[in-house]
């Protein structure tokens, strides 16, 4: 088993695959070094002496410069590094592509054809409030609906979308809780859906029906609590008959063309840019060789390697939206008085994570080295097949939840440190690391560790593959099991 890496031979730092003691001697590149520091798995260590502004480098790529001489041999991280990172940018379109390696195998997943021709990879019953006051009211429809139906349905599940938003919310905030829901409505992977409303939120019911569009009126029910005397038993009624118009449900073969995936880390450590987000740009690469999609999004966290998804635009004109995505986020960050690079997280620094350009250009690893085909803004939906971006933040929940809306049947989250949420599609977790998902295979799905254990890439790959194929054919992941099912929206205004 290796007990470091090197990510590029421009580095002049290599990451530590195990914890290494003071004293111990390591071999990089056919040099002994003595280490001066103890070193955690997943820390950095200095190959070579930096001085104090110069740049650290690594992914062969500057991540950050010296705030003092590092000797050759030393720990790397935030009490001898800082970020080089500015705020708003002016960039040029350099494009350069590589050749996508992996062919067409004209592969296939089990999924649902719904009505208009769009697929889903879950056949699930959804309530969608409007407006978070009457989650409750929800949740007393699903348990009476359960009572009098059982489990005789079609469906393979039945559930609130719970949120916190729809009423008190003007301009933008408003606007971004009105699309998130309509999206999730418009879900394929719910075969039927109940929205109700309250009947004196923001959020008005007529308003929304208007942006949630045209559909299949014997699949979408329209509920408003306050016009009815019992609302509960209304709504127990049109379940019943969105079950009766979905008695011939069934899987069918789907080529992977019509898989959409979203990808997206947090939590992450040392090891998440080297093993788990480098497997997600391996499939990512993958499936849109069979002519699929997939969306990176969490913008903050592009912050620093930028360029590179810049130089992979498919014409200036996705170039220029590219700009327009990192700029105006490091505006939105200027305008609430806020420096662009806030980041990483304690939680991020303890695993090994230095600065916010070593935590993008590991982020952006998820997106393989495929051509960047369009920019989706928030709560947009999915128009174009092959690698997009979306402008979302960060945030775990808020980045999931906006993955789903724009279209994503599954959420693909890279994780070093470990968390157990899910959004309202199938959320799969990935470890970077072994102990991690032997200490929490109730929260971990795939265990992308075993890539520096002497694990080829090629066979880790194909299995890799082959587990999204079985999820994106009914397979349960842990947040479905555990039935962690949450939405987030994006807020940055006033809340009345």
């Amino acid at each position: 088993m290796k007990e470091f890496i090197t990510l590029n031979d421009k580095d002049n730092v290599a990451v530590a695959l195990r914890n290494f003691n003071k004293g111990e001697k390591i071999v990089v590149r056919k040099s002994e070094i003595l280490l001066v520091d103890d070193i955690e798995r997943g820390h950095k260590i200095a190959l070579e002496s930096i001085p104090a502004g110069a740049d650290i480098k690594k992914y062969g790529y500057p991540i950050g410069q010296a705030t003092n001489c590092i000797q050759v041999g030393s720990w790397v991280h935030t009490h001898n590094a800082k970020t080089n990172l500015h705020d708003i940018k002016e960039y040029e379109y350099l494009p350069t592509f590589i050749e996508n390696p992996y062919k067409n195998r004209n592969t296939t997943f089990k999924g649902y054809r719904r009505k208009n021709g769009n697929v889903g990879i879950r056949n699930e019953l959804w309530i969608v409030p409007t407006v978070g006051c009457i989650n409750g009211i929800g949740d007393q429809i699903v348990r009476r609906f359960k009572e009098e139906v059982g489990d005789i349905t079609p469906f393979e599940n039945v559930l609130v979308l719970k949120h916190s938003y729809g009423c008190s919310q003007l301009g933008d905030d408003l606007e971004n809780t009105r699309k998130i829901l309509a999206n999730a409505v418009n879900h394929p992977n719910a075969g039927g859906v109940l929205v109700i409303g309250l009947g004196c939120e923001n959020n008005e019911l007529d308003q929304f029906k208007a942006m949630v569009g045209e559909v299949d009126s014997s699949r979408v029910k329209f509920l408003l609590s306050q016009e009815v005397k019992d609302e509960v038993e209304a709504g127990v009624n049109y379940l019943k008959g969105i079950v009766f118009a979905a008695q011939s449900d069934q899987r069918e073969d789907i080529p992977l063309s019509e898989l959409k995936i979203g990808l997206k880390c947090g939590g992450s450590d040392g090891l998440s840019g080297i093993t788990a987000n480098p497997l997600l740009g391996k499939l990512s690469d993958f499936l849109v060789a069979q002519g699929g999609t997939t969306v990176l999004t969490e913008v903050p966290e592009m912050f620093g390697a930028e360029t590179i998804l810049m130089e992979r635009a498919k014409d200036k004109y996705v170039f220029e939206k590219i700009v327009a995505l990192i700029n105006d986020f490091k505006q939105y960050f200027i305008d609430n008085k806020q420096p662009v690079f806030e980041n990483p997280s304690p939680g991020n620094k303890a695993g090994g994570i230095t600065t916010l350009e070593d935590k993008s250009l590991g982020c952006t690893q998820k997106a393989g080295i495929s051509v960047v085909e369009d920019v989706l803004q928030y709560g947009e939906r999915l128009q174009i097949n092959g690698l997009n971006l979306l402008a979302a933040p960060g945030n775990d929940l808020v980045a999931s939840s906006a993955l789903a809306a724009a279209g994503c049947h599954m959420v693909l989250f890279t994780t070093g440190r470990g968390t157990p949420f899910g959004t309202f599609v199938p959320t799969v977790k990935i470890s970077s690391n072994t102990p991690l998902y032997e200490n929490k295979k109730h929260w971990i799905d795939y265990n992308a560790g075993i890539l520096v254990e002497d694990m080829s890439e090629e066979k880790v790959l194909e299995e890799f593959i082959e587990f999204i194929v079985e999820i994106a054919g009914g397979r349960l992941v842990n947040n479905e099991i555990n039935n962690f099912r949450e939405i987030s929206i994006f807020k940055t205004g006033v809340t009345l």
